[in-house]
């Protein structure tokens, strides 16, 4: 069985860009570790969605390890939906209108 369409809203892809471009405008390599860390959080995600706690609102995170973000997303019948790359200490659920 095929896996899901992975999907990132527009603006979790532009905080995501924004993330990897301040980190390589400070050390090239934090900027690489944290695209590595992003590359197996999305491969954990698209290969077990539902390992992480289903919340109230439908949603999910995966906590990185590394770096202060979260990745929150949402499953449906036929994507995983990236819809935050939220740093986990700043502005808390100002991405919960794009649920």
């Amino acid at each position: 069985m095929p896996g899901k369409t992975l999907e990132f809203h527009p603006a979790a892809l532009e905080e995501l860009k924004s993330a990897l471009s301040w980190y390589r405008e400070r050390s090239v390599i934090a900027a690489n570790r944290l695209a590595a860390e992003i590359d197996r959080c999305i491969a954990l995600v698209s290969a077990s969605p539902q390992r992480w706690p289903l919340r109230a609102d439908g949603t999910r995170r995966f906590i990185l390890s590394h770096f202060p973000f979260a990745v929150v997303y949402r499953e449906t019948e036929t994507t995983i939906q990236i819809l935050a790359f939220a740093h986990r200490y700043r502005r808390p659920g100002y991405w919960r209108n794009r649920v």
